[in-house]
């Protein structure tokens, strides 16, 4: 299928509207693997030193695993890639210069042993709540603020009013003594404001809390709570109802929701259980297409005593036997065992007995007892045996003809070399998204933000949890919020690629791809030694600038990282993504979450090769709109901890990064007209630890997420009209120039013999890449007919540019 240009109402076509062809392959992670010798290897993020853009070009186009960090040092290009001990002897082997390792699994290890201490603190921590509160008289004494709230009252002057709550606190017992004290302004000390005993409240026999009201000559600042029984705190205090510009009540804004690392299942755990709290506000939606799931068949690799999951030596591969279970591992298929044993006589037959899961090969031996089954016989008696057929099926090893003498291998479990612990869901998942909306009928601008087409990148799925937190915790109090919930229709997507996320969290952290084997039989990619190959890169899928219609950045090699699949769309994930914009058809702005690279993308994201031909650039217009949007996103990402992204890294994804053939931001935008960036988070790997790097990544680009809505909602209610003008003047030459300037981004339609401009008109253009407007060059005398359009659909004078009005700008050149 070929790139398509956006068609349908005014504003669709005027909107060439983007999201950045993610290119993701990024940093790895960890493994807890099954067993290590049925390991095929541990993975690394080493750097590759190249000459120039060509050997860029080069690399991508081998199928290497890149990341999405690209630097430039003593002149040279400096790249990422993902490789394996093959992998890196390739590309030595290939004349590429190796730099330095900068990740292996054991970064990751340390991620892991990091979210496992989190977790296990925040259980420590429920244990001991949970003993407080029913365990009589405990020794503890831990205060608990409810609320600490300063406000003025009519003409009674300024009041202080907290409530806080003593775990030592009892219905019968006047103990313990709680005392408020408050200072007199920021930088004074808590006190010098004044002091008081709280007021125990019980409410019914039972104690809730303790409270004071107090009358303050000053506006305090910070309070001290301390108890008798041992307690103590210390707070900020908070304006009560202060009026903002909009007349909305401004509480504080609330942030820091996420703690730690959450799996794909823990995600749409977070996302159901905020539509529980928050139904009046949100939607849960169940996305058609089902994954492949967290699941293998159980395999074996029966050669001897080479380990099931390892490679088969080349010599030994014509007597090696492979064997497949018919029902998914965890479903029983780790529970089929096999073995293949001399009977220690000779000329017996080869025979095959089963006892419950146990598949027994009895070999032929000749005269002397030596075994003398081929590989291609067991194959033919184990599928021919109607109990071992009920349990398994055989091949010969990679679909080679089996000629050689298969030698005995002692009992093996079969495995699918999955080492996530029984409570992670296997099977098919349902892909779910959050719909987030005071109004989510389709009336109201719809914003997609979605995350993880790439398993490895952990902080993405992150920022989407932390924003729909973020949206529904302050919606009740913060005026910002409510303007966003109540008119715009928000669909977050946390984990598009839930099997591969969950394969990175618990048995390899490098994953990129999905985990459907498209790898045949027939191949040694396709026998257990190749399971880590398997999988396809769902951001190379899309069926807009595919490989399958010539453009370049991906890979049709099914052990690729950047493997587009046998078709376009073939994978359930790429078209869940799909399926969002094609239903919702309000949704008219996007954002696609990949790491790490701390870049900032948009359309186009794929080129052809030769020649470097890209899908149709956006329109001057559109482009401005792209730039100014960004300006004000990128501000606020920058609000959190002032690490901003360099101008070098943003801008379309082709001229910032590489072509991503076959990427999602590229369907979006040229499919359906949708205004799309693309976050490139950080720039400490794929799994940074928690602490402090994931953590500030997290936040700061949830504030990028409101930077978008920002954007989305100034869109919905601009109502301003452009203006334009057409500016000429002559060269030193004698020739005449023409450039147009408009108010605000928005597109100039023109025509250059005075007739009527439409929409099929010329549309004023950059003379390129982070360049300045065109200049034309035409006769003197020319009359130009003009007008203008912004990105929110606005024509200049209310022209019409598809009736028989005349309202529209004329000009004469000379």
């Amino acid at each position: 299928m070929g790139a398509r240009v956006p068609t349908g109402s005014l504003r669709r076509r005027l909107a060439a509207a983007v999201l950045l062809a993610l290119v993701c392959a990024l940093v790895p992670v960890a493994t807890p693997a099954a067993a290590a010798e049925d390991e095929p290897g541990g993975d690394a993020v080493v750097e590759v030193i190249l000459d120039d853009r060509a050997a860029l070009d080069r690399l991508v186009a081998s199928g290497a695993d890149l990341t999405h960090e690209l630097a430039t040092r003593d002149g040279a290009i400096v790249a990422q890639v993902v490789v394996d001990a093959d992998g890196l002897q390739a590309l030595r082997d290939d004349g590429y210069r190796i730099g330095r390792t900068l990740w292996t699994q054991a970064d990751t290890d340390a991620v892991l042993a990091e979210r496992a201490a989190t977790i296990a603190a925040k259980r420590q921590q429920s244990r001991a709540a949970a003993s407080r509160s029913f365990l009589a008289g405990a020794d503890e004494d831990t205060l608990t603020l409810l609320r600490s709230d300063t406000y003025t009252n009519l003409d009674n002057g300024r009041f202080l009013y907290v409530e806080v709550k003593t775990s030592a606190g009892s219905p019968t017992s006047t103990q313990p003594t709680l005392t408020l004290s408050w200072d007199s302004g920021p930088g004074t000390a808590i006190g010098s404001g004044g002091s008081i005993t709280m007021q125990r409240f019980v409410d019914a026999g039972v104690y809730m809390y303790h409270l004071r009201e107090v009358s303050v000559a000053t506006r305090p600042d910070r309070i001290r709570i301390t108890s008798t029984a041992g307690g103590s705190l210390e707070s900020g205090v908070n304006e009560w109802l202060p009026i903002d510009q909009n007349g909305d009540r401004q509480d504080p804004y609330f942030t820091d929701f996420v703690d730690h690392y959450l799996t794909p299942q823990e995600l749409y755990a977070r996302i159901e259980q905020l539509h529980r709290q928050y139904p009046d506000l949100t939607d849960i939606v169940e996305l058609p297409y089902p994954t492949n799931g967290y699941q293998r068949k159980a395999m074996a690799s029966m050669s001897g005593t080479t380990p099931i999951g390892n490679s088969v030596p080349t010599s030994a591969q014509p007597s090696a036997v492979y064997l497949e279970s018919l029902e998914w591992g965890h479903r029983g298929g780790n529970d089929v065992m096999a073995e293949f044993v001399n009977p220690g006589t000779a000329n017996a037959p080869l025979t095959v007995f089963v006892l419950g899961t146990r598949v027994t090969v009895n070999l032929a031996t000749n005269a002397a007892g030596a075994s003398v089954s081929t590989a291609a016989q067991v194959v033919a008696a184990i599928n021919a045996s109607s109990g071992a057929s009920q349990l398994l099926f055989a091949r010969t090893y990679a679909g080679n003809a089996g000629a050689g003498i298969v030698q005995p291998r002692a009992l093996v479990n079969l495995s699918d070399f999955l080492s996530a612990p029984p409570e992670v869901r296997r099977g098919p998942q349902t892909v779910k998204l959050l719909r987030i909306g005071r109004h989510r009928d389709g009336s109201r601008t719809g914003v997609f933000i979605y995350a993880q087409e790439h398993a490895r990148e952990w902080v993405p799925p992150q920022i989407t949890i932390e924003t729909a937190e973020r949206l529904l915790r302050n919606y009740a109090h913060d005026g910002r919020t409510k303007q966003l919930v109540n008119n715009l229709d928000i669909f977050i997507l946390p984990s598009v690629n839930p099997d591969g996320g969950t394969l990175s969290f618990y048995d390899r952290p490098s994953q990129r791809r999905n985990m459907t084997r498209h790898c045949p039989l027939t191949a040694t990619s396709g026998m257990p030694s190749g399971r880590n190959g398997w999988g396809v890169d769902v951001n190379r899928n899309y069926d807009v600038g595919s490989l399958f219609d010539g453009y370049f950045g991906a890979s049709t090699s099914c052990t690729s990282d950047t493997y587009s699949g046998p078709s376009e769309l073939s994978e359930p994930e790429s078209s869940n993504v799909d399926w969002v914009p094609a239903t919702f058809r309000n949704i008219k702005f996007s954002m696609n979450t990949h790491s790490s690279g701390n870049l900032f993308m948009w359309s186009p994201g794929a080129y052809i090769v030769p020649g470097r031909i890209t899908l149709p650039r956006p329109d001057l217009g559109t482009e401005t709109f792209f730039w100014s949007a960004s300006t004000h996103i990128l501000t606020e990402i920058k609000r959190f901890r002032n690490l901003a992204v360099e101008p070098t890294a943003t801008g379309p994804v082709v001229d910032v990064l590489y072509s991503a053939a076959g990427n999602s931001g590229d369907e979006l935008f040229y499919k359906y007209g949708i205004f799309g960036w693309d976050f490139e988070v950080g720039g400490a790997g794929f799994q940074p630890q928690w602490a402090p790097e994931g953590h500030a990544q997290t936040m700061e680009f949830a504030n990028g997420m409101t930077g978008i809505l920002d954007v989305a909602y100034a869109w919905t209610f601009d109502h301003q009209r452009p203006d334009s003008k057409a500016v000429s003047w002559q060269a030193e030459d004698g020739s005449w120039k023409l450039r147009f300037d408009t108010s605000e981004p928005a597109t100039v339609f023109y025509t250059l013999d005075g007739s009527r401009p439409t929409l099929a008109s010329a549309k004023y253009a950059a003379s390129g890449f982070r360049e300045p407007p065109q200049v034309l060059t035409v006769p003197a005398g020319t009359t130009v007919g003009f007008f203008s359009a912004d990105m929110a659909g606005n024509v200049e004078n209310n022209y019409r540019p598809d009736g028989s009005a005349e309202n529209f700008n004329k000009a004469r050149v000379g």
